[in-house]
C-alpha cells in the first residue's frame, strides 16, 4: 500500500498490487450494485460497506483478494465454499482465477438482508 493511507475505496484499489486491480474493481462494482445505499469507508486500513452496521468488507493481498462478509454468511454458504480457499473470516480469490461473481453476489445479498433485519445497535 502507499505511504499515505487511502481514504476512499478507489484510492485503496489504486494502491493495491497491480495484478489485482481487475479483480478488485470487479468486486467493488459488484458490491456497490448489491448495496448501493451502504456507506463506503476505509476502516482499519480495509474497504468496508456499512449500513450503519458492518455489511461486508474486502482486502487486497499480494496474490489474492479476500471478501469478508459476516461470519454467519460464511457459515450459511459453507457447502458452496468447499471448492474455494477460505479462512475463518474470509473467502480468498487468487488473482489468477476468475472471480466467483455469482457466489459473491449471493453472499453479499444474504449479508445485506441479515443486517437490515437486525434490531440491535451492534456494529458487527
Amino acid at each position: 500500500m502507499a505511504k499515505n493511507p487511502p481514504t476512499t475505496i478507489v484510492e485503496y484499489i489504486k494502491a493495491a498490487p497491480v495484478e489485482g486491480h481487475a479483480h478488485l474493481y470487479q468486486l467493488y462494482e459488484l458490491l456497490k450494485s448489491v448495496a448501493p445505499e451502504a456507506e463506503e469507508a476505509i476502516k482499519w486500513g480495509t474497504p468496508f460497506f456499512v449500513e450503519p452496521r458492518f455489511v461486508f468488507a474486502f482486502s487486497a493481498h499480494k496474490a489474492h483478494l479476500s471478501f469478508a462478509p459476516p461470519a454467519a454468511v460464511l457459515e450459511a454458504f459453507s457447502p458452496e465454499l468447499k471448492a474455494h480457499k477460505t479462512t475463518q473470516n474470509t473467502l480468498q480469490v487468487p488473482y489468477k482465477e476468475p472471480l466467483p461473481e455469482d457466489l459473491i453476489r449471493r453472499m453479499a445479498e444474504c449479508s445485506l438482508k441479515s443486517v437490515s433485519e437486525r434490531k440491535d445497535d451492534s456494529f458487527w
